[in-house]
């Protein structure tokens, strides 16, 4: 028979911990300090306060951290859909494999020269400090629109270089030997691992969405439910299949993310509601698996604080900076990208890996992976929102909008259009009288700063503007709403 009483203060301390972690995002926003920072600040206070806290089992730890993280890149992926993520492939990939790659020998080497770790040991801590984080990432700019290739290539080398680290963090551990031989045997391992989740993640991607299209449930609620699932599968069948099931998943959010579906609006809300409980799990396990009083008082803190300083302001500007040289950006927004490339749960989850492993030092290297991580959000996540103004990087805060009318179709609406009118396209300025919407366009709603605009012949259209058009094409109507490349 169970303890209700023991049962229910369980419930009462859970619910009351989760409430006050979706409450910490106003104390975030007041602050102006990243709700991931409060998690993994909070967190580890309360572990070094009742140590009980911290004693979950490590590979526990591991796998609630990663279910978290194929939610929060398939959520990732969605948001920035197919459209916007082909129109900055080549530099997504290249700043996600070849930066990633880059910035973990730099960090490995510096590790190794200036504060003597050996070279597997410093190999281990590049690898882990490599990528960015998707959930900081996501969490930083989810309240932000930045329009322009700026806010995409951040977030997508934010989800590619993440499966990028953490099969190179896998190929290091499982390699032989080491320094330059534990990278040699591990190449062909990580090339395999990304070459299967590339292949898997396309064909899921379109296989999800196909399902999604023919599949009729007898509850609509059961459809969001269903693509849960069906992602958690992607990621656990090419993890079987020996690839990289982040990059599967990341991939497969893509090719959804703005394709038509039925339901397709209800699933969106699911996955971004799943995604920010990931969120939150995920920093908060992190934060307990280290007491922060301890931390503060080792001797690896002055290593920590230096590392990150020499990633934020050395390695990553100067490495990346001379990646993305053939990339067409302007230089403000170059340096808005080589500023803000946050670390975060990512870091930390391979620093549990290295744990698991065992190999000397492992506690050593993970406080100071920790450190790094909550220098690097804190301190660049405060940052982001001042650097875009003198950076001349368009941002703008989207402000909640808690009222919505919808409308609901039988059949899939052909021929309705949604467009967000970027800066500099040529609805930029434009009176609608003055578009060429063609014989077949029509623009029947505009929605500006979270209010609805009446539809006029002589009403200006501004950039941030959301519009509803109807057209036979698509594709040439898209073109008045988008920047000129």
């Amino acid at each position: 028979m169970i303890d209700v009483q023991a049962f229910s203060m369980v419930m009462v301390l859970v619910a009351a911990a989760l409430l006050a972690a979706v409450l910490a995002h106003r104390l975030s926003a007041r602050l102006r300090v990243p709700a991931p920072a409060v998690f993994l600040l909070a967190a580890a206070l309360a572990s070094g306060v009742a140590p009980v806290l911290g004693e979950i089992p490590l590979t526990v730890d591991e796998r609630i951290v990663t279910v978290a993280l194929v939610f929060i890149l398939f959520d990732g992926g969605m948001h920035i859909g197919w459209r916007r993520f082909r129109r900055s492939a080549v530099a997504i990939a290249w700043i996600g494999v070849a930066g990633t790659a880059a910035t973990a020998a730099a960090l490995a080497l510096a590790a190794h020269v200036f504060f003597g770790f050996g070279w597997g040991a410093a190999l281990l801590i590049g690898a882990a400090l490599s990528p960015t984080d998707p959930a900081a990432v996501f969490s930083i700019l989810g309240g932000r629109e930045i329009t322009g290739r700026t806010g995409t290539i951040l977030e997508g080398e934010s989800g590619a270089n993440d499966p990028v680290g953490i099969a190179l963090m896998i190929s290091l551990l499982g390699a032989t030997g080491g320094g330059l031989d534990a990278v040699a045997s591990g190449t062909a391992d990580f090339m395999l691992q990304m070459a299967i989740g590339a292949l898997i993640g396309f064909f899921a991607g379109r296989g999800l969405l196909a399902l999604m299209r023919k599949v009729v449930l007898p509850n609509e609620a059961l459809h969001s439910v269903g693509t849960m699932a069906a992602v958690a599968f992607i990621y656990a069948a090419t993890t079987l299949l020996h690839g990289s099931g982040f990059l599967a998943v990341f991939l497969a959010g893509i090719i959804i993310g703005d394709q038509r579906a039925p339901y397709k609006r209800d699933i969106e809300r699911f996955s971004a509601a799943t995604a920010s409980l990931a969120e939150i799990v995920a920093f908060t396990v992190l934060g307990l698996t280290v007491s922060l009083r301890d931390v503060l008082r080792s001797g690896e803190l002055g290593i920590g604080l230096a590392l990150a300083g020499m990633l934020i302001l050395i390695i990553r500007p100067t490495l990346v900076g001379l990646l993305i040289i053939p990339v067409q950006l302007r230089w403000g927004e170059r340096a808005f990208i080589l500023l803000t490339g946050l670390k975060g749960a990512v870091p930390i989850l391979l620093g549990m890996f290295i744990l698991s492993a065992g190999p000397a030092d492992a506690w050593r290297i993970y406080s100071i992976i920790f450190i790094v991580v909550l220098t690097s959000v804190i301190v660049q996540g405060t940052l982001v929102p001042y650097l875009a103004a003198p950076l001349h990087v368009p941002m703008r805060r989207s402000d909640p909008e808690p009222w919505g009318i919808g409308l609901r179709f039988t059949d899939e609406p052909r021929g309705l259009h949604r467009h967000l009118v970027e800066p500099g396209s040529p609805a930029d300025g434009s009176t609608i009288a003055d578009l060429a919407l063609g014989e077949s366009g029509w623009i029947s709603l505009i929605r500006r700063d979270g209010q609805l605009i009446q539809v006029r012949g002589h009403t200006t259209l501004r950039a941030g503007d959301v519009i509803l058009a109807l057209s036979d094409s698509e594709t040439g109507l898209a073109r008045l709403f988008q920047q000129p490349r």
